[in-house]
């Protein structure tokens, strides 16, 4: 295992350099010494799967990390059970389609909860998501490990400690850290590095060491509003909204982990997975040791 770096979709210097085919992401992703790539399946899972085979045959042969994010209209909380039914099968496509595409994770929404209170919200996506991995199980999709991820705004279900919950129904899941979200539904609650090793050091707890080392991850700068929190994704080059992405580097080198860490910022993801890569590596040729009891994990 190694650390992974890339976007989720394209950029728009995809289109502007004359790309025009998901078969020819890798070859754009090459330029930036990225080594991931998230497919985006958030208005539905739509891609064939021949056209997934044929995508995952050229990842891999630049070496590209595939993983997808599920539709958006996930819910699994919702009071209504047909639509929990249907979250069910969303997941399945999804899984179908990165399973096709070479892939082993998917990204999920858990739904809201605006209507209940947030314990029945999170008994409601417990019960879904049992029946998710039941489905998968059954379909033969038992390597795809679904990664719940961390939302940004105050009425979604998706708190860190909602995602680790959810992520104790079966020990393949992972947990989606989204940092931009998290610093959004906090207002603007990520800036010591004491607040980000907090996170590092919950999803070990909960978790176990080695569910830390291979986590998912989301990250971009977040505009955020109270008491809403998530507002829009924006860019690197933004100074006013967090957060940083110093500490995590930091933190990776330290615990000895090797996660995917893929960018969703507005329309320059890819380079600023690029940039996300150059300050880790600039973290290890610093010397960083790791703490002492990761040597040798």
């Amino acid at each position: 295992m190694s650390i992974h770096f890339g976007p989720a979709g394209n950029s728009l210097s995809f289109a502007a350099q004359g790309f025009k085919k998901n078969t020819q992401v890798p070859q754009y992703l090459e330029q930036f010494g990225l080594n991931a790539f998230e497919y985006q399946c958030g208005r539905g899972v739509k891609i064939s799967e021949a056209s997934a085979a044929a995508f995952g045959a050229a990842a891999a042969e630049k070496g590209i990390q595939l993983s997808l994010h599920a539709p958006y209209f996930i819910s699994l909380s919702s009071v209504e059970e047909e639509k929990r039914r249907g979250s069910v099968n969303y997941i399945l496509q999804s899984a179908r389609a990165v399973h096709a595409m070479g892939g082993e994770r998917i990204v999920v929404h858990s739904g809201s909860c605006s209507k209940m209170s947030r314990e029945e919200a999170l008994a409601l996506a417990m019960d879904t998501m049992r029946e998710a991995v039941a489905a998968l199980d059954a379909e033969g999709l038992d390597r795809v490990r679904i990664c719940p991820e961390t939302m940004g705004k105050v009425n979604q279900l998706g708190t860190l400690e909602e995602v680790l919950e959810l992520c104790t129904i079966d020990e393949r899941m992972l947990p989606c850290i989204d940092f931009g979200h998290l610093n959004a539904r906090t207002f603007g609650g990520l800036t010591t590095f004491a607040d980000f090793e907090r996170i590092f050091d919950a999803v070990e707890n909960r978790l176990g060491y080695s569910r830390l080392r291979e986590f998912h991850a989301h990250f971009s700068k977040i505009e955020y509003t109270t008491p809403g929190g998530e507002k829009r994704h924006l860019t690197f080059e933004d100074t006013e909204y967090g957060p940083d992405f110093e500490p995590v580097a930091e933190l990776i080198a330290r615990k000895n982990c090797e996660p995917t860490i893929i960018c969703e910022s507005a329309g320059t993801q890819a380079e600023d997975a690029a940039r996300m890569r150059a300050l880790y590596q600039a973290v290890c040729e610093s010397g960083w040791k790791v703490d002492s009891e990761r040597e040798g994990e």
